[in-house]
C-alpha cells in the first residue's frame, strides 16, 4: 500500500493483520478511513453482552475508563500499522497523558474515535485522540507509543 492512500471501511479481519490484539482485548470494531502516517477513524459499539458491564456496574452498567483509554490507544495505533513496514508489529505504551472524560459511556452507545499522528520517529509515535458519542465529545488523550523492534534497533550496542 502506498502511504498516501486513503484506506477506507476496515473490517475486524483487517484490523486484526494490522495488530496484535484480540479478543477480548481487541475493543475496535471498525476503521471507517485512515490516511496512513496522519489520521484514522475507528468505531467501537457499546452492547450490553460486553463481558465487563455486569461488573461496572450492575445499576448503572458504564464503560470503565480503561477500556475507554484502549479503544482510543489502538484507534491511534492504525495511524502507523496500517503501513506495510509496521504492519502487525507489537506496541508498548509510552505515556498516556491529557486523558479526559466528558461523558459517560453506556451500553448501546457508539464510540466515534478520531486519531491524530503528530509525529513518528524511529519507532515513537506521538499523537492525540479525541472521541465522541452522538456528536458529544466523550473522552480524549494524548499518546506516546513505541514499535520496540525499531526502538530497540536505534540504541547503542553493548
Amino acid at each position: 500500500m502506498k502511504n498516501n492512500e486513503i484506506l477506507t471501511n476496515l473490517g475486524i479481519i483487517d484490523i486484526q493483520n494490522s495488530q496484535q490484539n484480540r479478543y477480548p482485548l481487541l475493543f475496535i470494531d471498525k476503521i471507517i478511513a485512515i490516511e496512513p502516517g496522519k489520521t484514522a477513524h475507528g468505531i467501537k459499539n457499546f452492547s450490553y453482552n460486553e463481558w465487563y458491564f455486569p461488573a461496572h456496574f450492575a445499576d448503572d452498567p458504564n464503560v470503565p475508563g480503561f477500556i475507554q483509554i484502549e479503544c482510543l490507544a489502538q484507534t491511534f495505533i492504525m495511524t502507523f500499522l496500517c503501513m506495510d513496514e509496521y504492519k502487525g508489529k507489537k506496541t508498548s505504551f509510552v505515556s498516556a497523558n491529557n486523558i479526559k472524560f466528558k461523558r459517560k459511556i453506556i451500553p448501546g452507545d457508539q464510540l466515534d474515535i478520531y486519531a491524530e499522528l503528530l509525529s513518528f520517529r524511529r519507532g515513537i509515535a506521538k499523537g492525540y485522540v479525541k472521541s465522541f458519542v452522538n456528536d458529544e465529545e466523550a473522552c480524549s488523550a494524548e499518546f506516546v507509543i513505541a514499535i520496540p523492534d525499531i526502538l530497540n534497533s536505534f540504541k547503542p550496542k553493548k
